[in-house]
């Protein structure tokens, strides 16, 4: 496995250097596209509209790249679908659970984004999305996640439907179908397919140890239980395999037992009509990812057509549900280090404002990277360091304990403030939004940047946790 690259790997200073699309070194101070990040805590000679020196640490959300990532991916579509006259269409959807913050889905439903979720709050959100105009009524809303007849998932979902029609409850239990069978509403419903991991055959699928989906036979009895069921209609077959798949031919090799089923299936069923591979799309978190896109795209519908010729049935338009694709890349912590420890230690500690651990969960917790950059200096001789929290968990370091990655960051360190890029997507949701956090640390402040049709940065503030919320939180009130 290829050694992750985090940021710079040398001792010599930065000159001026692209580290990938949207991170640029130059004069000393990193870019985030053309936003001068340095002078977010520093000012300077240039005012980017913001008009306020910000404190560390701070999370910062830049939407337009989530609309960038979006675009990106329906261009490839369209690109590819016009090469290979491809029959069918395709639709981007947003796996929420990535980042479900009100700008984000936002953004997404904005950028023309279909939009998928998979709990009973989901359905508030949604709901909330349709009355504030963000959510129209063409844009196709797909229910993942257990909902059982009988819970508040599945509650929800049938008061939903008065409201949107373009709602795809996709049933992964028998448990599912009662509830939208006795609500006589009109439902197109997906069926998912225990599918999760490397599998070659159907048969490994019905083994495999995964809590998603039904098996093979259990996936023909669903359908034909839609299929007599007045109110109900097989619109979407669901099935993913993994998370975060770098290699194209595994990919697709993958999903070809899968692929399989849909035509058997479309044989039976006329009305299937859409083949929703979940997600898997890879994206950056280090600096020397590569994946082809465009190539994975065209082995991908090349392998459909030729799978569905054999069953003589029409190719399925192709939905994705991109979480972390859409995300990672629009968020970034960042903080000041305001320490330097030898402690006997083969490299120097670098200690920063903040804990690394709560802000990025998987780091410690999967041994996840993350891009690491300074702000400042970087015009500046670097030396290999290592990163700590000002927390007193060990495991508040980066890189991760079992990482044979290195870190290299400058040797002055006055005002020398450093970001971790790339971890927008999944890290706030399970370190928690406006929870307490390990060792008590508030929440940082957020700023929320967009840009105008002029190119103008707009900058929205969101306040960080005080002493008090904290406190308050944990049932400490003062007010008691």
């Amino acid at each position: 496995m290829t050694r992750p690259v985090i940021g710079w790997e040398q001792e010599t200073p930065i000159p001026t250097y692209k580290f990938n699309d949207f991170l640029i070194a130059r004069e000393g101070h990193l870019y985030f596209e053309s936003l001068d990040l340095a002078q977010l805590f520093i000012g300077g000679k240039e005012n980017q509209g913001l008009g306020q020196v910000m404190s560390s640490p701070l999370e910062i959300i830049y939407l337009p790249k989530i609309r960038q990532k979006i675009e990106q991916m329906n261009r490839i579509f369209a690109e590819v679908i016009t090469e290979v006259g491809y029959q069918g269409q395709f639709y981007y959807a947003y796996a929420s659970k990535a980042n479900t913050a009100e700008e984000i889905v936002r953004t997404t439903l904005g950028t023309g984004a279909h939009h998928e979720m998979s709990s009973a709050v989901d359905v508030d959100i949604v709901r909330l999305m349709i009355l504030a105009g963000h959510l129209p009524p063409e844009r196709l809303v797909m229910a993942n996640g257990y909902k059982a007849t009988g819970t508040e998932y599945a509650n929800k979902l049938i008061q939903l439907k008065h409201i949107h029609d373009n709602l795809i409850p996709i049933v992964e239990d028998f448990a599912e179908l009662p509830a939208l069978i006795e609500s006589e509403l009109q439902f197109e419903v997906g069926l998912r397919q225990k599918s999760y991991g490397q599998h070659q055959t159907q048969a490994e699928m019905d083994v495999a140890n995964s809590r998603f989906g039904l098996t093979v036979s259990d996936i023909r009895q669903a359908a034909k239980m839609i299929a007599v069921a007045p109110n109900l209609r097989l619109k979407l077959y669901h099935a993913m395999i993994g998370s975060q798949i770098t290699n194209k031919d595994d990919f697709v090799s993958g999903l070809k037992p899968t692929i399989e089923i849909y035509a058997q299936l479309r044989q039976h069923h006329p009305d299937l009509s859409i083949f929703n591979f979940g997600g898997g799309i890879p994206v950056a978190m280090t600096l020397n990812f590569h994946f082809d896109y465009h190539a994975f795209v065209r082995l991908l519908l090349t392998t459909f057509q030729e799978i569905c010729s054999h069953y003589r049935v029409p190719v399925p338009d192709i939905m994705g549900e991109f979480g972390r694709y859409t995300t990672a890349e629009h968020g970034a912590h960042l903080f000041r280090v305001v320490g330097v420890k030898d402690n006997g230690s083969d490299l120097p500690w670098y200690i920063i404002d903040g804990s690394i651990m709560t802000s990025f969960p998987d780091s410690w917790a999967l041994g996840e990277h993350f891009v690491v950059l300074p702000l400042t200096h970087l015009d500046k001789p670097f030396q290999q360091v290592q990163l700590g929290g000002i927390t007193c968990d060990s495991d508040d370091v980066y890189p991760p304990a079992s990482s044979q990655t290195s870190l290299y960051l400058p040797l002055e360190t006055n005002d020398l403030y450093i970001g971790f890029f790339c971890v927008g997507a999944y890290q706030e949701m399970l370190g928690g939004v406006r929870g307490s956090k390990h060792c008590v640390l508030p929440e940082a402040t957020e700023l929320i940047i967009d840009q105008a049709s002029d190119g103008q940065y707009q900058f929205q503030i969101l306040p960080g946790q005080t002493t008090k919320d904290v406190l308050d939180n944990l049932g400490y009130s003062v007010d008691k």
